[in-house]
């Protein structure tokens, strides 16, 4: 008899054991949705998902009564284009600082302190003088998703670096490459890899950190919407907010593997 620790499902079984959970919170949903509106037909706890549909209607495909705009697209739009540029910057501090720090001794010595230092500040505490500095605009909202993730990405990609088989430096070096060839030949072909994976790691705080910005000082973005409609107890527009969120983040992790896997289908081979 097989044990039950060496069964490897199926391709078709994983989808189906995967799907099931969903099923069974949708159903847990419904049945707490009906429940709550047999006791009062007004709740607003738990909108049925008739509800829901017609709050979906209303933001995505009926513009806006004062500005003739369709809310749902355009607070995706900015929320997007904000973690788009707020991540990609994080992304080249961590990969130049990181790959600078982690090949070079003698500037991963004073950085290695400061960067540790500046990883344990909560952002969301510097976010009143993000404001103050950068002002109520774009920049300030770009900057908190900068500072909440370049930290971890520099500490990350410093790690790797370090963790590169060091016979591979010493080999390039008897080759006669010199430092700067070492570093872009031979040290960050391997990194950028693992770059994309510590972006994918970092995805659900870019999202926490821009949410947390556009709630408190934003005219649009999906943040800003939630905390909007929260006043007026509006769950049939915020679970749909926060399962688009949830989508978007889980696609745009999505896409960085695949790009992953066509760029750098070595570092894949093995996984």
């Amino acid at each position: 008899m097989k044990k039950l620790i060496n069964f490897q499902p199926s391709r078709a079984l994983k989808t189906a054991l995967g799907i099931i959970p969903f099923l069974l919170v949708l159903l847990v949903y419904q049945v707490g949705s009906d429940i709550r509106k047999a006791e009062n037909e007004q709740d607003k706890l738990l909108p049925s998902f008739a509800e829901i549909a017609a709050a979906i209607d209303r933001m995505a495909f009926e513009p806006s009564r004062r500005t003739g705009e369709y809310l749902f697209w355009k607070d995706t739009k900015s929320s997007v284009v904000r973690l788009a540029k707020g991540i990609s910057i994080a992304a080249a501090i961590g990969l130049i600082v990181g790959l600078m720090a982690g090949s070079i001794p003698i500037i991963a010595a004073p950085l290695n302190p400061l960067i540790t230092a500046i990883s344990l500040i909560p952002p969301l505490a510097i976010l009143p003088v993000l404001f103050i500095v950068f002002g109520l605009g774009e920049l300030s909202k770009v900057m908190l998703i900068v500072i909440g993730v370049s930290p971890f990405l520099v500490r990350d990609i410093l790690q790797r670096t370090q963790e590169l088989p060091r016979e591979q430096l010493v080999k390039a070096q008897t080759l006669g490459g010199n430092s700067w060839q070492i570093i872009l030949r031979v040290i960050l072909p391997q990194i950028l890899p693992r770059l994309i994976d510590a972006v994918r790691l970092s995805l659900g705080a870019a999202w926490l950190f821009l949410i947390a910005a556009e709630a408190i000082a934003s005219t649009d973005g999906l943040g800003y919407r939630i905390f909007l409609v929260r006043r007026y107890m509006s769950m049939d527009v915020i679970l749909p907010y926060v399962v688009w969120i949830t989508f978007l983040a889980f696609a745009t992790d999505l896409c960085l593997l695949k790009l992953s896997r066509i760029v750098f289908p070595w570092y894949h081979a093995d996984k």
